[in-house]
This record gives C-alpha cells, structure tokens and sequence, in this order.
C-alpha cells in the first residue's frame, strides 16, 4: 500500500507541471476543518478534448500530511460537427487513516466509464454546459452502472466573476442507499486572469460514508497558469 501511495505522488507531481489552475481551500464544514489542493487542467484539441483533477486533503483528523488522493481524467472525441462527443474516463485514488499510533492506506473503488456528451457554448465561450450520460464500472462493486454529470460555467461582470461547477448522479451500492448525489458549484472573484477569490460548496446525499444530506462550504484561493 505504501508503494502505491507514493506511485500516486509521483503521478500528482509529473502531471501538476502542466495543471491549468492549483485551488486551495479551506474545508468548515461539519467534522471538516481541513485543506484540500485542487489541481485542473482542460485541453481542447482537433480531436476533442482532455480533462482531469487532482484532489489532495491534508492533516485530516490530526494526522500529518496528505490523507487523501484522488483523481479523475477524461477524454472526449468529437463525433464530426455534432455537439455531442464520445466519452471515456477513469476515476480512481486512495485514503489513510489512523488507528492507534499505526496509519493504514485504503484504495478507493477504482472507476471506469464510457458514454456520450452534449457539449454547449456560447459565441464567445462565456458561458456553457455539458451533460453527460455514462455508463460506469466500479471495481468489486458494479459491473453494470451509470453515471449521469453535467457541468456548467458562466463569466459575469467583463469576466470579473465566474460561477461553475459540477453535479453527479450515478448509482453505487453502499451501507446508506444505492444511489449517490454530489454537486460542487463555485463561485469566483477574479482579480486578473491569474488570481481568483472565492468558494465551494459541496452538496451530496449518501456520499462519501456519509448517511443523506450533507453540505461543505469552503473558503478558497485560486492560481490560473
């Protein structure tokens, strides 16, 4: 497991060289009160295009240093001049957690799926959304699933505020229910194309170990390169 989680460090340093944006926020949520970085990149080519994100959380429940990591890239393959694009993507990451004086690392479910995506923009691209419609195989859990996305983002005010974000629907078997929501909607203050202000909240029903609804507001900083 050891090996694994520096495999997955090594990963998150060789691709953050090319991230678009590094966020840093600050979890007050209920039982949170901790760090996350955010590294994001979107890459639009002939072809289509690639996505990806990497979350770290740091010094959870006193412990010392990264505690998680995930990551999800996608690529997309336009179907000729059609708003829609063949997708395909990975989802996949671990944990640690503390038991006494020992650490023991946990990997998350790895994730893969395949579908399709209505992709939308406006003339001047300060506005758009994408639905996507998955199908989604979870390791040692589904071999048949679906996942249902769509992301949005929206520049206001001469691009002086950006609203975007994300919201996940898919199906997952868990001690609290078989289905799982998630949305992550942002808001931001963009002080030059570099420097952004802002905040996350996240929203999620049976998520992440916990039982219904929860919500996680953050404080948060952002570097655009």
């Amino acid at each position: 497991m050891k090996k694994l989680f520096i495999l997955m460090m090594a990963l998150v340093l060789s691709i953050a060289l090319n991230a678009q944006n590094l966020q840093v926020h600050y979890d007050f949520g209920k039982d949170r009160g901790y760090i996350t970085s955010t590294l994001e990149m979107f890459k639009p080519d002939k072809l289509g295009s690639t996505f990806f994100f990497v979350d770290m959380n740091y010094h959870v429940d006193g412990q010392k240093g990264v505690n998680l990591a995930y990551w999800e890239i996608a690529r997309e393959f336009n179907i000729g001049k059609t708003p829609l694009a063949a997708h395909i993507e990975y989802n996949g990451g671990l944990f640690s957690y503390k038991v006494a004086e020992n650490s023991y690392g946990v990997p998350f479910h790895d994730a893969g799926l395949l579908g399709i995506d209505y992709i939308y923009n406006n003339n001047d691209f300060s506005r758009g959304f994408t639905l996507q419609l998955l199908y989604k195989y979870i390791k040692d859990v589904h071999d048949v699933s679906f996942q249902i996305t769509g992301v949005w983002y929206m520049h206001m005010l001469n691009r002086k505020l950006t609203f975007s974000g994300f919201a996940d629907f898919w199906k997952e078997e868990t001690i609290n229910g078989n289905y799982i929501f998630l949305t992550e909607p942002q808001l931001w203050y963009n002080f030059n194309k570099t420097i952004s202000v802002g905040s996350e909240v996240e929203m999620s029903v049976n998520f992440a170990g916990q039982d219904g609804f929860k919500i996680c507001p953050t404080a948060a900083v952002k570097w655009t390169f």
